[in-house]
Order: structure tokens, then C-alpha cells, then sequence
């Protein structure tokens, strides 16, 4: 298994930021096992474990990110693919979004970013040539 977080990397910081948690979370609701585990310190404090592997943050342009989208949504199997449209940000509720999200259609949205996770081969196969964003 491997994960891999893409963003347009022309957002504002603030948004980068929002985007790459949102997909992230996503990933996790599809694939619980990559976080939820619990560690305890010598002292016996107990923390919720970030993510169990690495999340790469990789740039691409919107129409890097659609093209990418149209890609994984080939895959069979068991894989996550978790865009975020950018009309998403004017949705001030998960209801409201899921209302009108079956009105749109991703192929002519923008998208901000896109989260994978599935198997190793695939997700270099999508996004081996992608730069980390720095």
C-alpha cells in the first residue's frame, strides 16, 4: 500500500493546507488501518498515531490533477481516489456538497487536489514523475 496527495500548488498556502488534510482524511475513511493505532510513552501518556506510512505531497496543475483523476478512476481493485473539486469551498456543509455534487460533473471541474491510495506499483505508475511540493 502506498499513498500519495497531489495539490495545485499556485493555491494560497491556507488552502494547500486545507486541501492536502481534507484528501488525506478521506484516504483514512476508506483505509482505517492506515492510521487509528494508539502508542504510549514511557510515562504511559497515550497519542493517536499520525499516518503509518508516508504521505507524500506532490504538485501538479489542475489540469495535471484532472488528467491524473481520469487515470486512477481506470484502477480495479482496492484503491482510494479522493479529489477535491474546487466548488467544494463554497459548500458550507457536507450535506450541502452532497446535495449538489451529483449536479457536477468532475471531467469539467477544477480540481485542487487528489488523494491515492492503493498498491505500490499503481501509485508510481500515476504519479512517478510528479515533484514533491516544496
Amino acid at each position: 500500500m502506498r499513498i500519495a496527495v497531489i495539490v495545485n500548488p499556485t493555491l494560497p498556502l491556507g488552502l494547500l493546507a486545507n486541501t492536502s488534510s481534507a484528501v488525506a482524511i478521506g484516504l483514512a475513511a476508506k483505509f482505517p488501518a492506515l492510521a487509528g493505532s494508539r502508542l504510549s510513552d514511557a510515562s504511559g501518556k497515550t497519542i493517536d498515531v499520525s499516518s503509518k506510512l508516508p504521505v507524500p505531497i506532490l504538485q501538479a496543475t489542475a489540469e495535471q490533477i484532472s488528467t491524473l483523476l481520469h487515470k486512477a478512476m481506470q484502477a480495479g481493485g482496492e484503491v482510494a481516489i479522493v479529489p477535491f473539486p474546487a466548488f467544494a469551498r463554497a459548500m458550507h456543509s457536507f450535506d450541502e456538497y452532497a446535495q449538489h455534487f451529483p449536479e457536477r460533473n468532475l471531467a469539467e471541474e477544477t480540481l485542487d487536489g487528489l488523494g491515492l491510495a492503493g498498491p505500490e506499483k499503481w501509485i508510481k505508475s500515476l504519479t512517478g514523475s510528479l515533484k514533491l511540493l516544496r
